[in-house]
């Protein structure tokens, strides 16, 4: 299953008439009820579904052949807008939201007649990395419920590991996409910058944020984003994808400043992919430098936080929010609104972000942030990367931790130092899983290439998957063995 993908698994079953669009999407539907304690969807949108899975059965009646990722039930994070769906970023702010407008890439899997299974959980406004700031409380971990699924995509990961979703359409601004995927032993994509529209993701970052994906292969993951890199006019910072004309020779380098901290099953687990690397390239693996790394995540939280304050200014309870019910001025009703209707990560990150930018502190904080990221950009472009296509570090340097565990917030922010410089220099990354760590949880490897590089990267990624008899996807079928599976 996990060598050809499970979506071309699904549509073969459903060409062949195994099984029809609706009875399959039910099976999910239900599966999904049946592993309720994983806590992997804010909402299950039924009707929806449904109604999408009919269209392609009657399509289907007709002898017509099936369109990519037609008839492959899925789900959406729950900051993606939806038309009439409620949107609420896991966040009391938003609670009962619904938007007025479909998100780019909704629009497509409509119009591609993909059934959606619902929303999927998240951290609160995205912020976070275990999917514990969720207003409806964190995501499980399939592998292990004990565990956390990673964030802030917690919920795309938990369900599409459980096989309760073919796969999962998530964001990622500093690692939201891949280090779920590390942690749920699942095929994790953040996109070169601008490949894919963000118009109707709701905003942490915008600088930084990039819709991604999550799926149980590669060929699965090729598949999505080959759907959704399109051009969007309405979006000015989406680019159209260069076609692809395939890859030459590969050179892989690794720059020993990523595994700084790493575990000693994460840092073993990785060395042996880079053997297996080795031997899939024929090339001897280049050890590089990027001594930069040490400023990713200052730099980095500056700029997410600062840029959080100003996009999330417009939950005040007038424009966006429950307005206050009793309150002395425009300031105090402001106050209170924000204080009931954020948590306490997200009031973090807004005050953060605040202060980074009042006067005093903004040249001090904020402008050497910008600096200091277009230098980043700069030298691992044109000199990390200049004698290599792509560069091997951890996905985390760590495994899933235990759910409930009490980190602070320089430890959860912590686990982020592998993935942050490739949001902030633009650069495409797919994680894989490379192996599991004493507890059976599941470990990823981070592949990061050059601008427009995704197709190479999923080649390469496919060729690990292949060079490993993909003894590291190993998809689960729920919490009791009650995920769909054909």
């Amino acid at each position: 299953m996990a060598k050809n993908g499970r979506i071309k698994a699904i549509q073969t079953a459903l060409e062949s008439g195994k099984t029809s669009c609706t009875e399959l999407t039910r099976q999910y539907l239900d599966a999904i009820r049946k592993n309720e304690s994983l806590n992997a969807y804010i909402s299950i949108t039924d009707e929806t579904a449904i109604e999408t899975a009919g269209i392609v059965d009657a399509k289907l009646a007709r002898g017509e052949k099936l369109s990519a990722l037609e008839g492959v039930p899925f789900s959406l994070k729950d900051n993606i807008s939806t038309t009439g769906l409620e949107t609420s970023c896991a966040s009391e702010m938003l609670n009962g939201y619904k938007p007025s407008y479909d998100a780019f890439v909704w629009d497509i899997f409509k119009s591609a007649n993909a059934p959606l299974l619902g929303k999927a959980n998240m951290d609160e406004f995205a912020m976070g990395s275990t999917c514990e700031t969720s207003r409806t409380g964190g995501a499980k971990n399939p592998y292990n419920t004990e565990y956390v699924p990673g964030g802030s995509s917690g919920g795309s990961a938990s369900a599409v590991a459980a096989n309760i979703a073919a796969y999962s359409i998530g964001s990622d601004t500093g690692g939201s996409v891949r280090q779920p995927a590390s942690f749920c032993g699942l095929v994790g994509l953040k996109p070169t910058y601008g490949a894919v529209s963000r118009r109707g993701l709701i905003a942490y970052a915008s600088s930084l944020d990039q819709i991604g994906v999550l799926a149980q292969s590669t060929a699965d993951c090729a598949e999505v984003f080959r759907k959704i890199a399109v051009h969007d006019a309405l979006d000015m910072t989406s680019t159209p994808f260069p076609a692809y004309e395939g890859g030459n020779a590969i050179k892989i380098g690794v720059a020993e400043e990523f595994f700084t901290g790493a575990s000693a099953d994460v840092y073993s687990a990785l060395q042996n992919t880079i053997r297996v690397m080795e031997q899939i390239t024929g090339n001897t693996v280049e050890i590089v430098k990027f001594p930069l790394l040490k400023y990713a995540l200052p730099v980095y939280y500056i700029i997410a936080c600062a840029e959080a304050s100003s996009n999330l200014g417009r939950y005040d309870g007038i424009r966006y929010g429950r307005p206050a019910e009793a309150y002395e001025d425009i300031d105090d009703a402001i106050s209170r609104v924000r204080s009931a209707g954020f948590g306490t990560e997200v009031q973090r990150r807004i005050l953060l972000g605040a202060y980074v930018l009042s006067s005093g502190f903004f040249d001090a904080y904020y402008v050497k942030a910008r600096e200091l990221k277009q230098i980043m950009t700069y030298k691992l472009v044109n000199e990390t990367l200049a004698g290599v296509d792509f560069l091997i570090t951890p996905t985390a340097p760590a495994t899933a931790l235990k759910f409930g565990a009490k980190m602070s917030p320089v430890e959860m922010y912590l686990t982020d130092i592998c993935t942050v410089t490739v949001n902030l220099t633009g650069l495409p990354a797919v994680s894989v899983p490379c192996g599991f760590d004493r507890n059976g949880m599941p470990i990823g490897a981070q592949i990061i290439g050059k601008r427009y590089s995704d197709f190479r990267l999923f080649e390469l990624a496919s060729k690990f998957e292949q060079a490993t008899d993909s003894e590291f996807l190993t998809p689960l079928n729920g919490v009791n063995g009650m995920g769909v599976s054909l």
